[in-house]
């Protein structure tokens, strides 16, 4: 076989063992797939009924429901233009609270979204309790002492 062909079967090869490991890959993570909906999108139409989801928005307040059983909680999400009522059983991030942003994993489920797992947002001026005092004092002018 001359040098030529034996570059062509090579690259040929190792294109085809490239696209067989992308091709696994998406295979695999095809059921990891969630796309991410504001109430809005859910109230129009947008999410589908048992597909997995990401649900985001604000909590709103006086919307936290917590059941005797410690685990169970339920609230409502809201983007300023519509709000969808979440379910959730488990233990809530430390951040959950009313009026703070959240992101909910799971699927809507005839109207409620059931979620799997809560993730809590904070906000962007959010600083470490430990820099909170170091930030305080460069914005006054103090200086740092070593």
């Amino acid at each position: 076989m001359k040098p030529k062909n034996q570059r062509l079967v090579l690259i040929s090869a190792a294109m085809a063992a490239v696209l067989l490991a992308v091709v696994l890959a998406m295979w695999g993570l095809r059921d990891r797939a969630s796309y991410f909906y504001t109430p809005a999108d859910i109230v129009a139409g947008k999410a589908t009924d048992g597909q997995p989801a990401r649900l985001g928005g604000m909590v709103k307040k006086g919307s936290v429901w917590r059941a005797g059983d410690g685990v169970t909680i339920r609230f409502v999400v809201t983007d300023g233009k519509a709000e969808t009522l979440v379910l959730f059983r488990g233990i809530v991030p430390d951040l959950f609270r009313e009026g703070s942003g959240a992101v909910a994993e799971g699927k809507l489920q005839g109207g409620t979204f059931v979620a799997d797992t809560i993730l809590a947002k904070h906000d962007e001026r959010y600083m470490p309790p430990e820099l909170g005092n170091l930030a305080a004092e460069h914005k006054a002018g103090k200086t740092l002492e070593k």
